[in-house]
C-alpha cells in the first residue's frame, strides 16, 4: 500500500515531523509519497523545471502521486489544517480511496471538533501514532480479501 503524506512543510520543524511519520510508515511495510521530499518545496526550487513554471510542476507531480496513492493521511497538528493540505483531501475525497489524520495536538476550533468538511472526508482521526499503525493495518487487511 502507498500512502500520500499531507501536512504543512514550511519550516523545519515541520518538515522534520513529516520526515518522523514518514520513517514510521516505511518502517512498518508501507511506500510513502512525502511531497517535500517526492514534489518539492517550491520556496526552495528554481522557477522553471523543465519549462514548466515551478507551481505547477509542484501541484502536478502532487495530483499524479494522488492518483497512484491507496491512503491519504493527513498530519492535522497545529492550530488549523494546512490549507494546501485541505485542498489535497477534497481532491483524495472525491477518488473514493481511504483517508486518515493524525491529530496529537489538542486544539481545535469548532466546539471541540475540527472542521466538518474535514472530518467528514476523513475515514477515521487516529490521536496517536500506535492508532493510526492500527487502523493502516486494518485497511490492509481489507484490501487482501
Amino acid at each position: 500500500m502507498k500512502i500520500y503524506i499531507a501536512a504543512p512543510l514550511y519550516c523545519d520543524y515541520e518538515r522534520e515531523y513529516n520526515r518522523s511519520i514518514d520513517e514510521l510508515l516505511r518502517k512498518n511495510g508501507y511506500d510513502t509519497y512525502l511531497p517535500q521530499r517526492d514534489g518539492g518545496v517550491v520556496s526552495e526550487m528554481p522557477d522553471y523545471i523543465d519549462g514548466i513554471p515551478k507551481d505547477r510542476y509542484v501541484f502536478e507531480k502532487d495530483i499524479a502521486a494522488m492518483n497512484s496513492c491507496d491512503i491519504f493521511l493527513f498530519l492535522l497538528d497545529g492550530r488549523v489544517p494546512d490549507e494546501g493540505a485541505c485542498v489535497a483531501l477534497g481532491y483524495f475525497h472525491g477518488t473514493g480511496k481511504p483517508a486518515v489524520g493524525l491529530k496529537t495536538d489538542s486544539r481545535t476550533l469548532c466546539q471541540g471538533l475540527d472542521n466538518l468538511m474535514i472530518r467528514m472526508a476523513l475515514d477515521r482521526i487516529c490521536l496517536n501514532k500506535d492508532e493510526l499503525l492500527r487502523f493502516l493495518a486494518e485497511l490492509n487487511q481489507k484490501g487482501r480479501k
